[in-house]
């Protein structure tokens, strides 16, 4: 059997015209023939899409789609190969459409119950396909294969569209109306809450209220008492003056006296100095003569017995366990100087001084930021200016538990210690203390108090840290 073809000719009074169908369906329409006429010769196209035709493809559905719908609506040649490309995409849907207005012509469609009168409703079938079909399709296929009835089923679907579009419309004004109600339910709770937190404030802005008025009240009464006990005060202050007044004529008085009896005391100094200097002179020369006659005692004796050079200090015989007592009268001589370089420049510049630097104290405190090696090399160079400048003995102790290599060095002037695994610099700069003679001026640099401590009872001087660096910085 030959499936029907698109019919043409005039449009029946009941059949809808493209203005009539659906948004959905016209822009399915429009594309659909936009599509085949892209495809189509140029011999086969329609005059009235002669131009449509040569848009781009991306603008034909947009730009042509008014002459698009009418040649669907008034070439039934064109609208036959639409048709053909819908059927192409919906073989299915287009054969039931066909086969079931086919059979309700004859009364023989398969698909009807035989009890029902085929003439009452035509469409029923599609009727049926529509509600397992999206309807804006059937419609589709309904106004390009125009199977005998299609209008009134046509018609139909374009109701059912429209009141499924309503009732979508319905839902979502429905919905819309929902969410406004709950946002108009949100903003109302909201506005009774800002009102229960306006009440609340202004409650606590009423007591606020109350108590800056008692405390006003309290401080007029205070500022009342202030006054008077300032014009008592005035009062006071004027009998203070008075008496003040009194006794500064009295002081005048006696500072004048005093001014007599201060002239009188300094004419009675002045000859007891002229008198001093007499019997000092006698004195000086005696003390002179007894140290001459003990210098040329020591060099004669050190002659006599032919004695060396000193080339061996205390200090290098530290390494072991020395340990020698010191005399609690020593401790007097190790009194913390002043914290002024000039009083360390001093003590180094006394005869036999040995200058003692707890290192990394030192360090630290000066540029602590470096690499150990570093803090070392720089502290023990400028070690050795002082060295060099004073002729005092300097020794550096550090800690040797970073350090490789222990051992006692020399550089370029300066004793270089490091202390033994499982002590510290502390003990050894201790030991360095008690091994010198009684009476050797032994100055520490140290700005640990225990260090500091111990070198002042052992009898030495104790010196921070920052002196020795300004010290070093001045020179």
């Amino acid at each position: 059997m030959s499936e029907p073809q698109p019919t043409g000719g005039p449009r029946a009074p009941d059949d809808p015209g493209p203005g009539a169908l659906p948004a959905a369906v016209r822009a399915h329409l429009v594309e659909l023939a936009a599509a085949v006429l892209g495809e189509l010769d140029q011999r086969d196209t329609p005059p009235a899409l002669a131009r449509v035709r040569l848009f781009a493809p991306a603008r034909r559905a947009s730009a042509g789609a008014a002459p698009l719908l009418l040649a669907l609506d008034r070439d039934p040649g064109f609208r036959a190969r639409v048709a053909t490309a819908w059927r192409a995409l919906h073989p299915e849907l287009a054969a039931e459409l066909t086969r079931t207005d086919a059979g309700a012509g004859t009364g023989t469609d398969p698909g009807i119950d035989p009890g029902t009168d085929p003439g009452t409703d035509p469409g029923t079938a599609r009727g049926r396909l529509a509600g397992s079909c999206e309807p804006s399709l059937v419609l589709t296929g309904l106004y390009l294969l125009r199977p005998p009835g299609w209008s009134g089923a046509a018609a139909r679907a374009t109701d059912g569209i429209a009141e499924a579009e309503q009732r979508r419309a319905s839902h979502e004004e429905q919905d819309v109306a929902s969410a406004r109600l709950r946002a108009l339910e949100q903003e109302v709770d909201r506005l009774h809450a800002e009102v229960a937190a306006a009440r609340s404030d202004a409650a606590a802005a009423q007591e606020e209220l109350a108590a800056v008025r008692r405390e006003t009240r309290r401080l007029r009464a205070d500022a009342d008492r202030a006054r008077a006990a300032a014009r008592a005060a005035a009062l006071d202050v004027e009998a203070q003056r008075a008496r003040a007044d009194e006794a500064s004529a009295r002081l005048e008085e006696e500072l004048a006296r005093e001014r007599r009896r201060s002239r009188l005391a300094q004419e009675t100094a002045a000859q007891a100095l002229r008198a001093g200097r007499e019997g000092r002179s006698l004195a000086d020369a005696r003390v002179r003569l007894l140290l001459d006659t003990v210098v040329e005692a020591a060099a004669g004796l050190r002659r006599e017995l032919a004695l060396p050079p000193v080339d061996v200090r205390p200090a290098d015989l530290v390494g072991g366990a020395v340990d020698r007592g010191v005399s609690p009268g020593d401790a007097d001589a190790g009194r913390q100087p002043a914290d002024d370089p000039a009083v360390l420049a001093e003590l180094l510049a006394m005869p036999q001084a040995h200058l003692v630097v707890d290192g990394y104290n030192a360090t630290k405190t000066g540029f602590g930021t470096l690499p150990l090696a570093e803090q070392r090399r720089r502290l023990v160079g400028a070690l050795a200016a002082v060295a060099a400048r004073t002729g005092a003995e300097v020794t550096c102790v550090f800690d040797g538990a970073d350090v490789a290599g222990r051992s006692a060095q020399r550089q370029r002037g300066v004793r270089v210690l490091f202390s033994e695994p499982g002590t510290t610099a502390d003990e050894l700069i201790r030991r360095l203390v008690r091994a010198e003679p009684a009476g050797r001026l032994v100055v520490v640099v140290s700005s640990d108090n225990e260090v500091a401590g111990g070198a002042r009872a052992a009898g030495a001087h104790a010196v921070p840290a920052a002196v020795l660096l300004r010290l070093l910085g001045r020179w």
